[in-house]
């Protein structure tokens, strides 16, 4: 079934332009898993359905990433069913979501200050990283945006006089970053230099890229994980929001503070995923003993 059917019916609904954006990307993501994996089977099946929540539990996804595909997934085969395409529905939330078991911890990936280090000395080597991916990275770091708030950064939201960013975040809420001055040299570094010579030099947005005007989200994901494999240690682009925030919270800033830097509705929902402590500060405190 083509995917530009499915985008149509979720506009026609009434979703939102973000919410079909992202339901559309993780439909995509399961269609290629069948072509890579499951070539004999065309459509939505439980069976294709139960191998490719196996195959995300295995590569290691995050439960919620899991449950927002499955619950994708779940709209998709609605939308089967209205085709008749499928006849039943093969996906059940309540039993197919993963849960986390009452009173479980949140357990906080976030990049060790070695890792950090590896990380910003490979960008420094021009010949294997381009200014602008070198700029995705310091902002991606030193300010926590989510991905789809970096690729949306216009040229006009920095006030370079004041050293602040301005981000339009979820729900068109609007807050302000402070920025370093060593990321502020790079922006200027990359508008004057690589940014300059592009063809979309005259775009409003700030990430362009060698086919687009606005840089894509997929994109900065793809390179992330390209780039893995050299450093030896997965990078994804919502791994930079934790590890701002826990190093934020780890050098003493107030909860408040670090709540309104990220963009969070609530300073519970800061606590929730920032309060713990990360894996490897719990193992070097069994360490201790």
């Amino acid at each position: 079934m083509d995917i530009d059917e499915f985008e149509k019916w979720l506009f026609a609904e009434g979703k939102a332009a973000k919410t079909i954006e992202s339901y559309v990307n993780d439909i995509k993501g399961f269609q290629s898993y069948l072509q890579e994996k499951l070539k004999d089977i065309p459509v939505l099946s439980r069976f294709s359905f139960v191998r490719y929540k196996e195959h995300l539990i295995k590569e290691g996804y995050a439960v919620s990433t899991i449950n927002k595909k499955i619950n994708s997934l779940k709209v998709y085969n609605d939308f089967l069913r209205t085709q008749g395409v499928v006849k039943e529905s093969c996906i059940q939330l309540k039993r197919d979501r993963i849960k986390i078991a009452a009173g479980s911890e949140d357990s906080v990936d976030a990049l060790s200050d070695e890792q950090v280090e590896k990380l910003l000395f490979f960008v420094q080597n021009r010949n294997k990283v381009s200014i602008r991916n070198k700029l995705i990275v310091y902002l991606l770091l030193y300010t926590g945006v989510r991905v789809s708030e970096l690729v949306g950064i216009k040229i006009a939201d920095f006030d370079f006089l004041t050293s602040h960013l301005k981000i339009i975040g979820k729900g068109g809420k609007r807050r302000e970053i402070g920025l370093r001055e060593d990321v502020l040299q790079l922006v200027r570094h990359y508008m004057k230099e690589e940014r300059s010579e592009s063809v979309f030099h005259h775009s409003d947005y700030l990430l362009v890229s060698q086919r687009a005007e606005k840089m894509h989200r997929d994109a900065v994901r793809d390179w992330l994980a390209k780039i893995s494999t050299e450093l030896g240690f997965k990078l994804h682009p919502h791994l930079f929001r934790h590890t701002f925030c826990t190093r934020l919270l780890k050098k003493g800033v107030d909860l408040t503070t670090v709540s309104k830097l990220a963009g969070h509705s609530t300073v519970n929902m800061t606590a929730k995923f920032y309060i713990q402590t990360t894996k490897q500060e719990k193992m070097n405190a069994v360490n201790l003993l």
